[in-house]
């Protein structure tokens, strides 16, 4: 049915280097043509491993992907089909492939080919579950990319690719079938920063599932010499599903860094002061710091019981590094100020959950107190904090979080200005919130089945 379905221009078959396909298009080929049908044939062989050529030649790989990719692009193009197979026939000669791979492929019907050991790897292996040429212990995937550049590259390897510095590569780095994304990727980054290091630019990079066997769990890369034509056919526009939406751009493991806005007058935060203010602050978070620290064994003796058993260690890192930026610097004296640089300190140092949620607390606290400092204003800085911690942690009273200890200042928060009434009944309030969070926590240690507070260590009957 060749000649009924050809094109008027021509048709073009691509056909990886094995025996079997070359003999199987050869036929389709020289009967299309018995019927009047203008057809070519290119053969692709890209395969980079065998140091010694076997009569067969390079076998075909996931080089020939890129062939299919030039074509199309030259005959979408308005391209002539003998202008097509001169120019897909000039760059399959830049071409080189190399597999490796810690497991064979999954042939339906039949055993594996070849079998490694949970620590080896195979170099050079075919697609269709074929021995490679050299197996070795397991390596890093850094090691393993230069282990691959090194062989495909080698003069001394008669199917190697000739590589300069200075030369542009399109890199295809190409799961086998077996490969997560995330390994997918770190071969990929190995393999950019690699070709860096030779001096070699990496025009595109393509990393996906272009050539696969079933459960084979490795990784091939290809590299094809390219000039300014070949990538922009590499480029073109084209409708195939599982083409990448390619970033026109070359790949490089350099990052871009954009110089960050230069703040106006007025802006700069954490300012730091000094005078009697100063040194208040600095006394309250001596204060704080050593009650933390003197805290530690015993935060750490609830939170086994409740989490993990690491609150204890992890205040008291927070209050260390408040003691060493203290030593550092004077602390800034404006309320607003003192909490956002207390934010930033326990964001980058506390670590955990608990340093972002004093951050989200502490940030969200300091935007009241910008326009005032008065009671109401750390009132409302409190309300905010709270509100903030609740809005992104999904806490709220009672649930034995920081979220429960915050009710407790702002109930006190909301006496107002304060007098002997006020004060009292925001007093009362407090108390009254605490009983009932300390009747929580006693029904938890029961379901939990550990007793009454201060029970755990009594001997068994004396409860």
């Amino acid at each position: 049915s060749a000649p009924t379905s050809a094109a008027p221009t021509g048709t073009l078959l691509i056909v990886k280097n094995y025996t079997g396909d070359r003999l199987n298009f050869g036929l389709a080929l020289e009967r299309a043509r018995a019927e009047g049908a203008d057809v070519r044939m290119v053969v692709v062989g890209d395969d980079s491993a065998f140091a010694t050529l076997k009569k067969a030649g390079r076998r075909g790989l996931c080089g020939t992907v890129l062939i299919h990719k030039v074509a199309g692009a030259l005959a979408e193009a308005g391209a002539s089909l003998d202008e097509i197979v001169e120019k897909v026939s000039a760059a399959a000669k830049g071409l080189g492939t190399l597999g490796l791979s810690l497991s064979p492929c999954s042939v339906p019907g039949s055993k594996p080919t070849f079998q490694l050991a949970d620590d080896e790897m195979e170099l050079g292996l075919g697609i269709h579950g074929e021995a490679g040429v050299r197996r070795m212990k397991m390596l890093t995937a850094d090691e393993a990319v230069e282990m691959m550049l090194a062989h495909m590259t080698d003069p001394s390897n008669a199917s190697h690719l000739p590589l300069s510095p200075g030369a542009s590569v399109v890199l295809v780095v190409n799961n086998l079938g077996g490969l997560s994304c995330l390994e997918l990727g770190i071969v990929a980054g190995a393999a950019v920063r690699c070709l860096e290091r030779r001096g070699i630019s990496i025009a595109r990079a393509l990393v996906g599932s272009f050539m696969t066997a079933l459960e084979m769990a490795g990784v091939s890369l290809t590299l094809m010499l390219v000039e300014e034509e070949l990538v922009g056919l590499i480029d073109a526009n084209t409708t195939a599903m599982a083409w990448p939406n390619l970033a026109t751009a070359p790949a490089t493991s350099q990052r871009q860094e954009l110089a960050a806005p230069k703040e106006g007058a007025g802006t700069e935060q954490h300012e730091t002061s000094s005078g009697p203010g100063a040194a208040r602050v600095q006394r309250v978070l001596a204060l704080v710091c050593s009650t933390l620290l003197g805290l530690q064994d015993r935060l750490n003796e609830l939170d086994r019981q409740a989490g993990d058993g690491d609150c204890g260690h992890t205040h008291a890192r927070a209050a260390r590094a408040i003691q060493e930026w203290v030593r550092a610097r004077p602390p800034p004296t404006a309320p607003a100020q003192l909490l956002s640089a207390l934010a930033d300190l326990l964001l980058e140092k506390m670590g955990g959950s608990s340093g972002v949620l004093y951050g989200l607390f502490l940030t969200a606290a300091a935007r009241p107190l910008l326009r005032s400092t008065d009671l109401p204003a750390w009132a409302d800085a409190m309300d905010a904090g709270i509100e903030a911690m609740q809005r992104y942690g999904g806490a709220a009273p009672g649930d034995r979080t920081m979220v429960s200890a915050g009710v407790l200042g702002e109930a006190l928060g909301n006496c107002g200005v304060p007098n002997t009434g006020g004060v009292w009944s925001c007093w009362s309030e407090a108390m009254g919130m605490l009983r009932g969070m300390e009747q929580l926590w006693a029904g938890a240690r029961l379901r939990a089945g550990l007793g009454q507070p201060g029970e755990e260590n009594a001997p068994e009957g004396e409860t």
